[in-house]
């Protein structure tokens, strides 16, 4: 018999019981609502977030055409070994394994690793061969989170041809990548880093796409969910004249080859635009090299060469401009009035106040100005250096934009030295002397100009004293060719003298290709022209060798730099390479032979 005082505490029990499960069921199921209604959309995208991964295509860069319309720079499908963490670390050993048959030192691959962050591929090396493709494929098992992306690789079409011009492209560095951050860049971005390619990076490296991808528990792509497709960059047409790239680096080649000499340049632009009709600068490297990671070996030999094939020469290199330099002081006594273009200037070989004398020793005897600056008379130029002064000298070499950077749109540019006389107190605590004044009139001494400088003050001369700022790119446009930003020639300076002065250098530059220091040289030229030629003293070894022209002489179009370094004299080193150039750039233009060589 059961005891009804028991009975009645036990079935309360299971009332409060009840009640108790029933709240709890009643909280569970409002949390549910809650999370369900209110934090729905929260949850949801953290369930996404582990099963849905962003897997981006790199854009490729646009592309460089010359003037006229001629590929220089394009892309080209390639291979990447890249490692894609998509739910847990690569494990230890594969990369050892991947590090063992790509060639890439294992702290490298951990390096990247370490500083990576995200879904982004971690890419490990580009534009590997098929062997590789073929040995991760069909060992899948042997590198998991190991994938094979087609990315687009950078094309030099003319391989060494135009790289100081064209740049190359390579990974983005921690230290590039600290700085552009904020920029869009991230690590593994393949950038500019020199050249025309670093200075439009921003404009031609485009926009990357990417994969929305569904990945189970294991970390394998199930589906795609979406897909952005990249945006490729803006493209450059150049102001360079294809053709006549290669003729001026095959003339520099095969001079250099034939005096065995290792390193000169040569600048060829518009005087009347500033545009860049070809640049080169030797030795020279294969910027193809870089694009898709350059060896160790590679990386030693360009490194290690003693001529820097690294250095830009026509923009960075600094060199004393010698005779060259005796348009500037020549423009200069004329304009101050310093001597009167028919004034006779007696050279008995040495001046008669410093014991300084012409190169070969020669007496010329009585020159006027036309035929001192024909016959690049050392003595006379001295006289023009005396009369000038240091201060006057100096003002007209800045005039012809000298002593600064011209402003091309390629880094790294070197300004020159126009300001010999705060230099030499600043680094030497002294005065200017007479002797010094004598050597920076005839382009010696502390004088320095890059060969962009030379051509772009023979330029002046050629445009009537115009000075425009010289430039590498036409216009920015999209692969519609739809024009993005168009490059007009821009005036950035003038000189500031008479007609007639510019007229007198013209005729003195003029006669040099006719009867003065160049005329052997221009025997059965078919153009008229203006030229000067120089000789650098070199401390370090044999002389520079110089030549600066330009062309033709009634309606120039083409002004040259060329120097050769240790070359010797400007007329058997420097001059055959200017010849060439412009024989070459004036029957690419189509220019008409003078009556007197057709």
């Amino acid at each position: 018999m059961i005891d009804n005082n028991n009975g009645e505490e036990y079935i309360g029990r299971l009332k409060v019981l009840a009640v108790m499960c029933t709240l709890v069921i009643a909280v569970l199921i409002a949390r549910v609502g809650y999370l369900q209604i209110y934090d729905g959309e929260y949850y949801a995208h953290l369930a996404d977030g582990n099963r849905i991964r962003i897997i981006p295509s790199m854009a490729p860069r646009g592309t460089f055409y010359d003037r006229n319309g001629q590929l220089l720079v394009t892309n080209r499908p390639g291979f990447t070994v890249s490692l894609l963490p998509l739910t847990e670390p690569i494990k230890p050993e594969v990369v050892e394994r991947v590090s063992k048959l790509l060639n890439v030192p294992l702290e490298e691959i951990q390096q990247k690793i370490s500083v990576h962050s995200g879904f982004d591929p971690i890419r490990i090396r580009p534009d590997v061969t098929q062997d590789i493709v073929t040995i991760i494929e069909e060992q899948k098992d042997l590198y998991p989170g190991v994938v094979i992306e087609v990315q687009p690789i950078r094309n030099y079409q003319l391989k060494q041809e135009g790289a100081h011009t064209f740049g190359y492209v390579s990974e983005i560095s921690d230290a590039e990548l600290e700085k552009k951050k904020d920029e869009g860049y991230k690590s593994g971005d393949i950038v500019g880093k020199f050249g025309l390619e670093r200075v439009y990076d921003k404009e031609i490296r485009g926009e990357n796409g990417g994969e929305q991808v569904e990945v189970d528990v294991a970390g394998k792509p199930v589906q795609i969910l979406g897909k952005k497709e990249p945006k490729p960059g803006y493209d450059l047409i150049l102001t360079i004249d294809r053709d006549l790239q290669v003729a001026a680096e095959k003339a520099v080649d095969d001079m250099l080859a034939q005096i065995s000499c290792n390193a000169a340049a040569a600048v060829v632009l518009n005087p009347q635009t500033g545009e860049v009709l070809a640049l080169v600068s030797r030795p020279a490297f294969d910027p193809n090299l870089f694009a898709h990671g350059i060896s160790t070996k590679d990386w030693n030999a360009i490194n290690n060469n003693p001529y820097h094939p690294m250095d830009n020469k026509a923009i960075t290199g600094e060199y004393p401009p010698g005779s060259t330099f005796k348009i500037v002081t020549g423009t200069a006594a004329l304009a101050s009035g310093r001597v009167d273009p028919y004034e006779l200037i007696f050279d008995s070989g040495t001046h008669w106040l410093v014991p300084k004398g012409n190169a070969g020793g020669e007496a010329l005897g009585w020159l006027d100005f036309h035929a001192a600056l024909s016959h690049s008379d050392n003595v006379y130029f001295y006289e023009m250096g005396n009369r000038l002064g240091v201060d006057l000298l100096e003002s007209y070499a800045r005039m012809f934009g000298l002593g600064e950077v011209t402003g091309i749109d390629l880094p790294y540019e070197s300004p020159g030295l126009a300001d010999w006389k705060e230099y030499k107190w600043e680094v030497y605590n002294d005065e200017f002397y007479l002797s010094e004044i004598m050597d920076a009139a005839i382009g010696q001494g502390f004088n320095l100009v890059t060969p962009l400088q030379a051509a772009m003050v023979m330029g002046e001369i050629a445009a009537n004293g115009k000075r425009f700022k010289p430039h590498l790119v036409k216009q920015i446009v999209t692969q519609d060719k739809e024009v993005i930003k168009d490059f007009q020639p821009e005036l950035v300076g003038e000189l500031q003298v008479e007609q007639w002065v510019i007229e007198l250098v013209q005729s003195g530059l003029h006669d040099v290709t006719v009867n003065g220091t160049a005329a052997r040289n221009f025997i059965g030229f078919p153009y008229d022209i203006a030229g000067k030629t120089g000789t650098a003293e070199n401390s370090q070894g044999t002389d520079h060798g110089w030549f600066v022209g330009y062309g033709p002489f009634d309606n120039p179009t083409i002004s040259v730099a060329v120097i050769v370094e240790q070359g010797g004299f400007g007329a058997s080193s420097a001059v055959p390479i200017g010849r060439q150039i412009m024989e070459t750039a004036f029957a690419l233009q189509n220019v008409p032979k003078t009556k007197s060589a057709q």
